[in-house]
């Protein structure tokens, strides 16, 4: 997995300030050598206090420089860093003049500093040497000992290398979340898009059928216009609720509704049509799935197949949409509505079968469920 980006807002690689803030907080412990520095007298108090304040300016830079707190994936040493860690190296080195032992306090910054900006093989190197530096010292030079900065170096180191880690897994949750969260969101755009293709394709398929009759029918028999006509308003009205619905994400697929749509669009285009009256057979979990292929294989029936008859079969195992027109073409892939059906099938644990319709001539799109047996019945 990728590691994510700096997070906007996360108080561990935020803006500038609050870093430094973060960091500068801990440089209170630097009341040590400073109080040693203040006792001190001439050169070595002036060079002391000098070297402090550099040696803050060193820390908040590295801190500053460090544009994201590294987790531990980090690799490389990072050498961009390293002239600032030497800088931490000299101040604390001009502080012993006139700290004595209390300077080497510095060194657990500099531990600090590094576990929390190279990569763990080169920090814990900084980490080793740093500590050689406070116990070889503390036992070679008269009158010095440690003064606990050899368990504080190990403990901030400890704490910085834990805390790295912490930051790690947080972000790999948020990366988590952020492509759990796209999928998710293209998920709901392939819906949409589905449904609105599904809703559209079959109504405005059938409006234009019925504007075509009504247009034939204008002078022949003006009622039978009009009354197509106020189907064609009908039918655009519910297509319009049929879409502001599905974005809603409330529409559902009426299996009664749609044999009886797909009856009146048949009868319009001309087709026979030859539907089930009742859909008491189809078990309740499939009911929804077998209205959406009755409305996209009808659809594709009045659409592409200049055919004069259309079989509908519905039951328990499975649903069918057959006709007598031309077929399938040669090399044809599936088109968005029967991708979509596909898509729809395999969501719900069911199979699309297309293949030849009635009398081995046409097409039929079948839906088989899992309790259905592989092979499709023969529709006649």
């Amino acid at each position: 997995m990728t590691r994510p980006q700096a997070l906007q807002g996360d108080p561990v690689q935020g803006p500038p300030r609050w870093r430094h803030a973060a960091a500068g907080v801990w440089l209170v412990y630097l009341w040590s050598p400073v109080a040693a520095l203040l006792r001190a007298d001439g050169w070595e108090r002036l060079l002391g206090l000098a070297a402090v304040a550099a040696f803050v300016a060193a820390y908040l830079g590295v801190v500053g420089r460090n544009r994201r707190f590294v987790d531990l994936e980090t690799r490389g040493p990072r050498w961009e860093l390293w002239p600032w860690l030497a800088t931490l190296l000299l101040c604390t080195a001009l502080m012993v003049p006139g700290a004595g032992d209390r300077a080497l306090t510095a060194l657990v910054f500099v531990a600090a500093a590094a576990m929390s900006t190279l990569s763990p093989r080169w920090a814990w190197g900084w980490v080793a040497v740093l500590l050689a530096i406070v116990e070889v010292s503390a036992r070679v030079v008269p009158g010095w000992s440690d003064r606990g900065n050899g368990f504080a170096l190990i403990l901030a180191s400890v704490a910085v290398f834990f805390l790295r880690a912490a930051v790690g897994r947080q972000r790999a949750l948020l990366a988590t979340e952020r492509e759990l969260s796209d999928a998710r969101l293209q998920e709901e755009r392939s819906r949409i898009a589905r449904d609105l293709h599904d809703i559209l394709g079959h109504s405005l398929t059938v409006i234009a059928v019925k504007a075509e009759l009504a247009e034939r029918m204008l002078d022949l028999d003006p009622e039978r216009a009009r009354a197509e006509l106020a189907d064609v308003r009908s039918l655009t009205r519910d297509a319009l609720s049929d879409v502001r619905s599905t974005v809603r994400d409330v529409r559902g697929a009426s299996l009664p509704a749609e044999i009886a749509a797909a009856r009146s669009a048949l009868v319009s285009a001309g087709i026979e049509a030859d539907l089930p009256t009742v859909a008491d057979d189809v078990p309740t979990a499939w009911r929804g799935l077998f209205a959406w292929t009755v409305r996209e294989g009808v659809t594709n029936v009045i659409r592409h197949s200049a055919a004069t008859r259309c079989v509908v079969r519905l039951g328990a195992e499975g649903v069918s949409v057959a006709d007598d027109g031309r077929g399938l073409v040669e090399g044809r892939t599936d088109g968005m509505g029967l991708h979509g059906l596909r898509q729809r099938a395999k969501d719900a644990g069911a199979t699309l079968v297309v293949g030849p319709g009635l009398h081995g001539a046409g097409t039929s799109v079948a839906i088989v469920v899992p309790a259905a047996a592989p092979e499709q019945e023969a529709v006649s």
